[in-house]
């Protein structure tokens, strides 16, 4: 096996896992979609309100579909002990680990796509103002949220608990970008500011304004962040009790 198998075996695994299908995928494209397009009909304002929350929505697809499902994916491999048995094919754990990561941001960011092309064609909200910034961020947000993904298998004890472990990210995502509606605004000052600093408010501060140093860093920051945490961390095999 080399990288390219694991890759692909990751992305087999990906759209086989009908559990995870509805969570990572049906679900965020589902809300990503049919939210602006309701905002686009039901408000005064409809296309630029549309487009905010489609922007905003980003940040759902990378928590949801790049985070939870490599982490629950990886943390449910880990104990059944399928880990364990990729390690003794010969590959070193950097291939292993990398094509999972490439698998999961590879699948966010076609999911990314899609909902951007639906969104233009169902609620008249427009394409990007710049291309390559946008298609930058979703790329190093989907790559640094799968690697974030791989870091928090370590904090997650068995598979029963991993769905419900990564929601914290889902929820804190949401509210700092304004997909959960104004929560953020009654807010203490601080708590926006430590929210700002979530990768997926980079990726999405990006997408909004074009703007691509500070998004760059963040994202560079939490990049570090993650591999530092898998290699001090990450455990291939169930913990013993």
């Amino acid at each position: 096996m080399s990288y390219a198998a694991t890759y692909r075996l990751g992305t087999r695994l990906f759209w086989q896992d009908r559990a995870m299908l509805l969570a990572s995928v049906v679900t965020p494209v589902g809300l990503s979609v049919g939210l602006p397009v309701l905002m686009r009909h039901v408000t005064a304002d409809g296309v630029a309100n549309a487009t905010q929350l489609s922007q905003g929505m980003t940040s759902i697809l990378l928590s949801l579909t790049a985070f939870m499902n490599v982490a629950v994916a990886l943390t449910t491999r880990r104990d059944q002990l399928v880990l364990k048995r990729l390690r003794a094919t010969g590959l070193t754990d950097g291939q292993i680990l990398a094509g999972q990561i490439a698998s999961t941001a590879t699948q966010t960011m076609i999911l990314i796509a899609l909902c951007t092309v639906a969104v233009r064609l169902l609620a008249d909200v427009p394409f990007p103002a710049n291309p390559l910034v946008y298609a930058g961020a979703v790329v190093a947000g989907s790559v640094v949220l799968a690697t974030l993904g791989v870091a928090y298998t370590a904090v997650i004890p068995r598979t029963e608990l991993a769905a419900a472990a990564t929601m914290p990210l889902f929820l804190l995502a949401a509210i700092a970008t304004g997909v959960m509606g104004p929560i953020r605004d009654v807010l203490p000052a601080w708590v926006g500011s430590v929210l700002d600093l979530l990768p997926t408010s980079a990726v999405v501060h990006a997408i909004r304004t074009g703007e691509v140093a500070l998004p760059a860093l963040n994202l560079a920051v939490w990049a570090v962040v993650g591999i530092v945490a898998i290699r001090l961390w990450f455990r291939w095999e169930p913990r013993r009790s």
